[in-house]
């Protein structure tokens, strides 16, 4: 069962990556990493569907994603190193 599905935008997918990726979600939420014969043809034809409306949405959005928002845990610990530590006597620190 897969743990993460990869994001495709900005990565020039071919058709094969699109299917693997299709792939991954029915496994997932059909719970089935390899369905029955009885669930085979609703399998395939479920891998199918979210592979071409997929295709559509990567088709429909700009090749470039958008920036990640939040900053990376490298990032937020170096933003943290910069910043002044509050000292003893500041005014945050006294009690009355």
């Amino acid at each position: 069962m897969c743990r993460s599905i990869k994001q495709l935008r900005g990565q020039e997918p071919t058709s094969e990556d699109m299917q693997k990726a299709a792939l991954q979600f029915v496994r997932k939420i059909s719970g089935y990493s390899k369905p029955s014969k009885a669930n085979q043809e609703a399998f395939e034809k479920a891998v199918a569907q979210i592979t071409q409306v997929s295709e559509q949405l990567l088709g429909s959005l700009p090749a470039t994603p958008s920036p990640v928002r939040t900053a990376s845990p490298r990032l937020r610990s170096s933003r943290n190193a910069e910043q002044p530590q509050a000292e003893a006597g500041d005014a945050t620190t006294a009690a009355s």
